[in-house]
């Protein structure tokens, strides 16, 4: 399952869905999606305002300077990810 905690200045996303095998697993394949998008987004708009650390299997996103876009964007990240656990709640617990 996926894990996503969500507090004022921080978001940890950790786990694996265990939706179907690695390389066809539709709901890691979003999460990723989301979140890959969504750093870039803010690094290439609002780049003092998160720092983030990746490792296998987890993302921890740190917002350092809450802005108006950064938080337009974590909103919009945060919705997409309760969209997806509507569908997929066996699979991703949001936090």
């Amino acid at each position: 399952m996926i894990k996503v905690n969500v507090t004022k200045d921080k978001i940890k996303v950790s786990g694996h869905a265990g939706y179907a095998e690695a390389g066809k697993d539709i709901v890691c394949a979003s999460v990723s999606s989301i979140v890959t998008t969504t750093v870039n987004a803010i690094m290439r708009l609002e780049e003092d305002s998160i720092s983030y650390e990746e490792k296998e299997g987890m993302v921890e996103i740190t917002i350092i300077n809450h802005t108006p876009i950064t938080d337009t964007l974590i909103l919009n990240f945060v919705e997409l990810l309760k969209e997806l656990e509507k569908v997929y709640s066996k699979y991703i617990k949001i936090s």
